[in-house]
């Protein structure tokens, strides 16, 4: 089990941020930012790390939004999702490492994107759906 990390971000307007995975698994389709905890790392730092890499924007990891694991075949990852608050709420995300696009997208931009697997039915029981 490889263990990972999911970032609920939501700015002033409370959309919410999302990336455009340009690897797989689920390369082209639109999740929230996250990625591998490295060796040493704790979860805190793992997702401010991949939001930095990702969007260019700086986040303070706050509390377990919720878990899921996802079985991608041959790999199990096991993801932690924290919601992240801005540092520089005014900052423009522009798409890094192996994000292929960013934006901060309202309910109806959100209705309108190929989305990973169960993202929308997820984050929606969790109540953290852009308002």
């Amino acid at each position: 089990m490889v263990p990972c990390v999911g970032a609920i971000v939501h700015d002033r307007a409370h959309r919410l941020l999302l990336i455009r995975r340009g690897q797989e698994p689920g390369r082209g389709l639109w999740s929230v930012p996250g990625g591998r905890v490295e060796p040493g790392e704790t979860v805190a730092e793992a997702v401010e790390r991949e939001v930095l890499e990702e969007t260019g924007l700086r986040v303070r990891a706050g509390r377990t939004v919720g878990r899921i694991r996802i079985d991608a075949g041959t790999v199990l990852y096991d993801v932690v999702d924290l919601a992240c608050e801005l540092l520089e709420p005014d900052a423009v995300p522009v798409a890094g490492d192996d994000a292929a696009d960013v934006v901060f997208a309202d309910a109806a931009t959100l209705a309108g994107l190929a989305c990973t697997s169960r993202l929308v039915e997820t984050l929606s029981g969790w109540g953290v759906l852009p308002g």
